[in-house]
């Protein structure tokens, strides 16, 4: 492909969701990916309704169930005692808003979205390190790190959180969460899992820290995430998640979480940016895209799922945006693209870091929290009415947020 209509600069799942979803619209795609090879780091991921319709508008859901786990249930539960505080019925989830709740691999997904863009043909280059990004005449166009320069019509930045083209926009910085993120995976023939309800996705939460676990690969495996406040982050040290902070961060759980523990792979872990939101997505005919526009906290699981409606909607917008001959209209698309995205990305960004606090109460907050959970109704969807919907194309399409209830309401029972 010697002359894209687009170039898209980074292949994760957000990048290569883009390609494929701009390639439908008959549109020539290239995606320049910095590493040597196409792959995905990480574990398990969940999918909502808001994903997984679109992945049925793209003729991948299917395929994408027949590689994750489709579960009953999402079970909330305090980490020290391990007693439940409450649960959505994601069967009856999944009717309310017509597609499934599906948790599958992260390197899956990746891998599902890499065979649609070859199938699509889209051009998918390595080893391309996107150093600066600039506006021409006849589009934009990328310098890389070996020298060489790539235009188009249109450049959509996919380059994450330290993205080169976000400084186009916005001279910000990551924000650090001082919190870490460990995970592993367990074959479900060990011990570990025998007795796992691989049917639920649970989420223990517990004071400056929490932990989740789900089966994944059609309940081949046991994904286990541990998540928790770093002391040495909160000191400025440099090296701080260690392992051994790991320990001492759920030593004060129940024994079903710290049984977890032994199981996390040791030699890695993932530290817990954002940044702060941005509105202005779009320089000229440079686009922002994914973690480069809203890297967020991973408390309601959207990161990858924004990813992915962005560049839904961008598809969507450039069929609306084609003249009589078929040409499009750049700047009609990317002003529709930018009108929309970024005010929902803001209330995920922000309600991510809202629920992160939630999660990690202590004392007083943390009986208090667990009261009101206790108290909800298992059909109450009054919290995820605004997320869970069809993805807005247009700003009037998106739902209000839902209202906070004020900890201070909690009825918290007496000591006994």
């Amino acid at each position: 492909m010697s002359n894209p209509d687009v170039i898209v600069v980074g292949g994760g799942i957000g990048g290569l969701a883009a390609a494929y979803s701009l390639s439908r619209r008959g549109l020539r795609v290239r995606v320049l990916e910095q590493a040597a090879d196409f792959g995905e780091v990480g574990a398990g991921i969940q999918l909502a309704p808001n994903c997984t319709r679109i992945l049925d508008d793209f003729g991948l859901l299917e395929e994408a169930t027949s590689l994750g786990v489709v579960p009953d249930a999402m079970v909330m539960r305090d980490a020290v005692d391990g007693s439940e505080l409450t649960r959505l019925d994601l069967r009856d989830l999944g009717r309310r808003y017509g597609f499934p709740y599906l948790v599958i691999h992260r390197s899956d997904l990746h891998g599902m979205f890499l065979r649609a863009c070859r199938r699509a043909g889209v051009d998918l280059v390595t080893s391309q390190r996107a150093v600066d990004y600039a506006n021409t005449p006849a589009g934009a166009s990328v310098a890389f790190a070996d020298g060489h320069v790539e235009e188009a019509p249109v450049v959509i930045a996919a380059d994450g959180l330290h993205s080169a083209a976000r400084s186009l926009i916005v001279q910000d910085e990551p924000v650090s969460s001082a919190y870490v993120a460990y995970r592993g995976t367990v074959p479900t023939t060990e011990d570990r899992a025998a007795d796992v309800d691989l049917s639920e996705v649970v989420v223990y939460v517990g004071p400056g820290c929490h932990f989740v676990h789900y089966g994944l690969r059609g309940g081949e495996l046991l994904n286990q995430v541990a998540v928790f406040r770093s002391p040495k982050a909160l000191a400025g040290e440099e090296d701080w998640g260690t392992p051994d902070e790991l320990d001492a961060a759920f030593a004060g759980s129940c024994d079903f979480v710290q049984d977890g523990l032994p199981h996390m792979w040791r030699d890695k872990w993932w530290r817990m940016f954002d940044r702060d939101p941005i509105m202005t997505w779009v320089h000229g005919r440079i686009a922002l895209l994914g973690d480069s526009a809203h890297p967020p906290l991973q408390y309601i699981a959207q990161g990858a799922i924004m990813a992915i409606e962005d560049g839904w909607v961008l598809g969507e917008h450039v069929a609306r945006s084609r003249d009589a001959s078929g040409a499009v209209d750049w700047a009609a698309a990317l002003a529709a693209y930018e009108a929309v995205r970024p005010e929902h990305c803001r209330r995920v960004v922000l309600t991510s870091r809202a629920w992160g606090e939630l999660w990690h109460l202590d004392g007083v907050a943390r009986e208090q929290r667990n009261a009101l959970l206790r108290a909800r109704h298992t059909d109450d969807y009054s919290f995820v009415d605004w997320l869970y919907g069809p993805t807005a194309l247009f700003p009037a399409d998106e739902p209000p947020m839902f209202e906070p209830i004020p900890l201070a309401s909690a009825e918290v029972p007496a000591p006994a």
